[in-house]
């Protein structure tokens, strides 16, 4: 099986043949110039957990330098965990709520791309491990909710997407077939990543699947587990997540059943 580049990320992180600076730049920042550490140590450090209106002012004046592109009027909010931001690009008017994480790791450049008028809510976190995310313009990102893209996978974020506290999308399955082999072992079975259409709204708690595509316009009940496509309009609900009706149809034109 060809070794993904986030494997060969893991191990130089775990070659303990490299220094303990070249592992923690592989992990954290994104960068092994070392004025580049520097100056994200410096910003972090200073920045990271400054409270009230200072605290806001610094984080937004300074922490737009780290990324590889960052709109104006950003608002970073304490506790903001900051992992590769060298690859990630940030639009306008994009608000990180405490203690959110925004992790750009991977080997292309950008790896994540977030819009204009983005809400990241507190915990939340956007992590991509050599895969790619792109979240489009006037998304709401809950509480706690968590966006992942591995191995080459993307995941695609339309523009006025509703996404509720908890919420998680991605990851990836693993293989199992081998028994002489541990599940870890055989690697991840990678589906291509997920798609979210424009204007649709995922409930709190439910979870969306590698593979997945949610059309535009459709709504995830909370706490659904969508493994299959969802078509425009439609409303889903339940584990695995069913059809509950379509929103161009009256609601008393769908049977009791």
């Amino acid at each position: 099986m060809k070794q993904s580049s986030y494997q060969g990320l893991r191990d130089r992180i775990g070659d303990e043949s490299r220094s303990g600076l070249r592992r923690y730049q592989d992990l954290i920042v994104g960068s092994t110039s070392l004025g580049y550490t520097l100056k994200y140590e410096l910003v972090t450090a200073l920045g990271g957990m400054l409270p009230g209106a200072a605290g806001l002012a610094f984080r937004a004046w300074f922490y737009r330098g780290l990324f590889r592109r960052a709109g104006s009027r950003a608002v970073f909010g304490a506790g903001v965990t900051l992992r590769h931001p060298g690859r990630i690009e940030l639009g306008r008017n994009v608000i990180v709520a405490d203690g959110a994480i925004l992790d750009g790791r991977g080997n292309t450049s950008p790896t994540v791309v977030i819009g204009d008028d983005v809400v990241v809510g507190e915990r939340a976190a956007i992590r991509c491990k050599d895969g790619n995310i792109r979240i489009g313009n006037h998304v709401g990102i809950g509480e706690g909710a968590h966006l992942s893209a591995l191995g080459g996978n993307v995941l695609e974020i339309g523009d006025d997407v509703l996404i509720g506290p908890h919420a998680y999308f991605g990851g990836a399955g693993y293989r199992f077939d081998r028994l002489d082999e541990s599940i870890r072992q055989q690697g991840h079975a990678l589906k291509g990543g997920i798609r979210i259409g424009p204007g649709a709204w995922i409930g709190v708690n439910a979870v969306v699947m590698d593979g997945v595509t949610v059309g535009r316009g459709a709504i995830v009940a909370a706490g659904a587990v969508v493994n299959h496509a969802v078509p425009d309009y439609a409303i889903v609900g339940g584990v695995p997540a069913k059809l509950i009706r379509s929103r161009v149809q009256p609601p008393d034109a769908v049977s009791a059943d």
